[in-house]
């Protein structure tokens, strides 16, 4: 007898191509993940978020149908006004009777919330109903109404100032933060997850009081579990160390491009775009060995991470997780990553990589991979090895799904145990 397969939907702001950073990426990730699975999942995002915050022409997907992923892209016809009425009331207003539709109609096993800050902000929990519901916090949102705890736009924040802060960054103040709602709402969620140890903690630090799982993110299956090497032509001329990501100011590579002043043995290479990225090229202005590549294709992408000496990770904001740690070592390449949020974690379960906190730190790790090819080659097995067994998709969905059966058990919906029970036995 054949199992029934599970119906997932999840809620989330964003979603490729109407995205943004490596959350959105997550969240297709484990979509497509489930539905290879025999698992059916609905991705519904909001389209006027993303317009209201992109510069340019809007994506053209050639279908609502993402490998097998039913896209419902929400989309007002009132353009700003529908995002800004969420941020401002934490409900879904302009959307509210096509969520209503989509929920009802849907028949879904498990709603999984994602990033819901202008889909639907805390009063879309409701729309649950009786399906099991997760909350995965991809971002501080929970505890910071600017989601990533970077103080007035310039700190990492250790003593919250919120109104003050949200004005900094010129956003209307999210009023309904002072009257519970969120408090209320979330109690309607089953399991909330939180993407590493480091960021349940700091939940908890910041009067977050429910209990919150660890989920990590996870890269595709590897291809073999021999470690990658570093083939054909070199995409640099040089040894070199690499950066890939957002250039932005809370990723930290303004302290980064000075080291090279001092570093003649090797070059930087950093890989991205941003709002940062002028401040950054000014800052390297009349250095040989610090080269901005822009974007780049994922296949380049790979090619520069296996050929890299070591990737660096100097954010100064407390990430959630660090997907840029596991993207080196699935190319087998070590990471000296900054001493700060969930790095450490990653790095020390690992043995993938080190970790620094000053700029001599810094130098002093560039130099011990650079300099012994040896303990390169240990730290560039250990990450592989805990990329394949840690954080690929195989070792994670079985994860994810635990979850599930356990928030399943709390609230005694037997349809879907039962469809695990078969998923377990097949």
């Amino acid at each position: 007898m054949s199992r029934k397969p599970l119906r997932f939907c999840m809620f989330t702001t964003f979603y490729p191509p109407y995205s943004f950073g490596g959350d959105a990426i997550g969240i297709q990730r484990l979509s497509r993940a489930l539905v290879r699975r025999g698992h059916h999942v609905t991705v519904a995002h909001d389209v006027d978020a993303y317009n209201a915050l992109h510069r340019g022409p809007e994506p053209n997907p050639v279908s609502d149908d993402d490998e097998g992923v039913e896209v419902v892209r929400l989309r007002s016809g009132a353009g700003l006004l529908s995002p800004l009425l969420t941020q401002q009331l934490g409900r879904p207003v302009m959307n509210r009777r096509r969520i209503t539709t989509l929920v009802r109609d849907g028949h879904f096993d498990v709603v999984n919330f994602h990033n819901v800050s202008l889909v639907g902000g805390p009063g879309l929990f409701e729309f649950a109903s009786d399906a099991v519901s997760l909350y995965m916090a991809h971002e501080h949102w929970l505890i910071c109404p600017m989601h990533v705890l970077w103080k007035d736009g310039r700190e990492r924040c250790e003593t919250p100032e919120c109104f003050k802060c949200t004005l900094s960054y010129r956003r209307p103040p999210q009023l309904w933060r002072q009257t519970g709602l969120l408090e209320r709402e979330i109690e309607r969620v089953d399991a909330v997850i939180a993407m590493s140890e480091f960021s349940r903690d700091m939940h908890r630090q910041r009067g977050f009081s429910r209990d919150m799982e660890v989920l990590s993110y996870f890269l595709p299956d590897p291809e073999s579990r021999d470690v990658p090497v570093a083939t054909g032509v070199p995409p640099h001329d040089r040894p070199f160390f690499f950066f890939a990501g957002r250039l932005e100011r809370i990723k930290g590579l303004q302290d980064v491009i000075p080291v090279f002043a001092r570093y003649p043995g090797a070059d930087l290479l950093i890989a991205g775009d941003g709002e940062y990225a002028a401040e950054l090229r000014t800052q390297a202005a009349g250095m040989a060995n610090v080269r901005f590549l822009g974007r780049i294709s994922p296949d380049d992408l790979s090619r520069y991470y296996r050929h890299a000496i070591a990737t660096i990770v100097p954010s100064v904001c407390y990430e959630t997780f660090g997907i840029v740690l596991i993207e080196a070592f699935r190319q087998g390449t070590p990471v000296i990553a900054r001493r700060l949020g969930p790095f450490p974690e990653i790095v020390e379960r690992s043995g993938g990589g080190e970790l620094f906190q000053t700029s001599e730190e810094l130098v002093l790790a560039m130099h011990r991979l650079q300099d012994d090819p040896s303990h390169r080659a240990r730290l560039s097995r250990a990450g592989y090895r805990g990329y394949v067994e840690r954080w690929s998709e195989s070792a994670v969905i079985p994860q994810y799904l635990g979850i599930v059966r356990r928030a399943a058990e709390r609230r005694g919906h037997r349809a879907v145990l039962d469809a695990l029970a078969e998923l377990e036995v097949a």
